[in-house]
C-alpha cells in the first residue's frame, strides 16, 4: 500500500492553525462528546479553565522553552505556577506569623503596664 500522506511536525503552529487536529474541516471525521463529558474529565482531574490575557511576547517565550523541554506551553504554564504557589504561601504565612508576634509583643506590654 502506497501512503501519500505527508507527515505534519508537531508544533505549536501546527496545532494552533488547524493544520493537527482539525483534520481540515470535514464533519465526517468529527464526533460529537457526551454533554457534560468535559466537566467531569475537569472534575476528576481538579482542573478549572481560567481566561487570562497575556502580552504576545510571553506566550511565545513560553512556546519557546516548552519546545525546548518537549511539552506545550499551557502545561509548563500550570507547571511554573504550581512551583511558584508553595513560596507564595509561605510568605504570606510569615507575614501573618510576624503580625502575630507584634500584637503578642504588645499585649504583653500592655499587661505589664497595667
Amino acid at each position: 500500500m502506497n501512503d501519500t500522506t505527508a507527515k505534519i511536525d508537531s508544533t505549536d503552529e501546527a496545532w494552533d492553525s488547524g493544520a493537527l487536529g482539525a483534520l481540515g474541516t470535514s464533519e465526517a471525521h468529527a464526533e460529537l462528546a457526551p454533554a457534560g463529558l468535559d466537566e467531569q474529565i475537569d472534575a476528576s482531574l481538579g482542573l478549572q479553565a481560567i481566561s487570562i490575557r497575556l502580552p504576545k511576547q510571553l506566550i511565545e517565550a513560553y512556546k519557546l522553552i516548552a519546545a525546548h523541554h518537549g511539552l506545550g506551553y499551557q502545561p509548563l504554564m500550570r507547571d511554573i505556577l504550581q512551583r511558584f504557589v508553595p513560596e507564595g504561601l509561605r510568605e504570606v504565612l510569615q507575614h501573618h506569623e510576624l503580625k502575630a508576634d507584634e500584637v503578642d509583643s504588645k499585649m504583653e506590654a500592655w499587661k505589664k503596664a497595667a
